[in-house]
């Protein structure tokens, strides 16, 4: 999924001590506070953020999808003519985030639920750049997430003792993929797992760890940069797809043929198809489970404790 850690940096919008209409939603468990937003009119500094996804003091989530138009806002002014909706992603820590593929399927569940669209194609600008959807008739979601790069140089990850070679595929956001025989020894993922080199991710990586489970299917977990480990990371899996190719001789931009892995995350499965050209979608599930409104006082105290 995610993220640049640089704190968020948005203008005094006084909107932000108003009723805060809010939604929650999910994609494979990997969940997210919804802020509608048309007009960018609602201030959401990182201590705003981390305390809207805080799972006992908050409303809980892995991040927060800010809903803004595109004209609306200054980082996708550019972008309005190609899409009207910009997914201003934050992670639950409040950095901000150049991508988030579970987090691109429910802004999309989100709009349709709002009645902005209805099922079919649509565009979500995002500051990896505009992602095309499509929201089919029985409610999966598959999103164009574009190529991936794989930077040049050796990388390893490690957790406690153990050590594994790792190789390094960016999303529109950076991946640390790395092949072990068991899932448990990514450990518990409290903490970052540690990497080297360090010049590979001057601003820290996603890590996934990935074991086989069958014919194109494998099965994976996520330390999130920003956030921890995940139930989910769309655009993790889509790295995990891409290496995992690699690793079977199914490059399909060496090929001309497309592959599609089927990825288990822990909270369920995404399919993820990489074709000739590069281009690789990403379908899954997306769902809306509430809607509400935060209490403004409480909001405001947010801003009071940390200004």
């Amino acid at each position: 999924m995610t993220s640049n850690p640089s704190p968020a940096t948005t203008p005094d919008r006084g909107a932000s001590h108003g009723r805060l209409s809010f939604l929650k939603g999910h994609g494979t468990e990997n969940d997210f506070v919804i802020v509608p937003d048309p007009e960018n009119a609602i201030d959401l500094p990182p201590a705003a953020v981390a305390a809207l996804c805080d799972r006992r003091a908050g409303i809980g989530g892995d991040g927060v999808l800010h809903v803004v138009r595109s004209a609306a806002h200054p980082e996708a002014r550019h972008l309005a003519d190609e899409a009207e909706w910009f997914m201003d992603y934050r992670n639950g820590d409040g950095s901000i985030a150049e991508m988030c593929g579970n987090g691109v399927r429910v802004f999309a569940r989100y709009l349709q639920h709002a009645g902005h669209i209805t099922a079919g194609d649509l565009a979500v600008a995002t500051r990896g750049g505009v992602k095309k959807v499509h929201i089919d008739k029985e409610g999966l979601v598959t999103v164009s997430m574009g190529r991936a790069v794989l930077p040049e140089g050796e990388v390893t990850v490690s957790v406690d003792d153990r050590t594994w070679p790792a190789l390094n595929v960016n999303m529109g956001n950076p991946h640390a993929v790395a092949f072990v025989a068991d899932l448990a020894h990514a450990g518990r993922l409290l903490d970052a797992p540690p990497f080297a080199p360090a010049s590979a991710y001057p601003q820290g990586v996603n890590v996934e760890f990935v074991a086989d489970r069958g014919p194109r299917h494998v099965a994976m977990r996520v330390h999130e940069r920003g956030s921890g480990e995940t139930r989910s990371c769309g655009t993790g899996a889509c790295a995990v797809a891409v290496a995992t190719a690699r690793r079977d001789g199914l490059d399909p931009t060496a090929t001309g043929a497309p592959v599609t892995y089927e990825i288990d995350v822990l909270g369920g499965r995404l399919t993820i198809t990489e074709r000739p050209d590069g281009e690789i979608e990403m379908t899954g599930p997306a769902v809306i489970v509430a809607e509400g409104e935060i209490d403004a006082d409480w909001f405001a105290a947010i801003e009071t404790v940390n200004p």
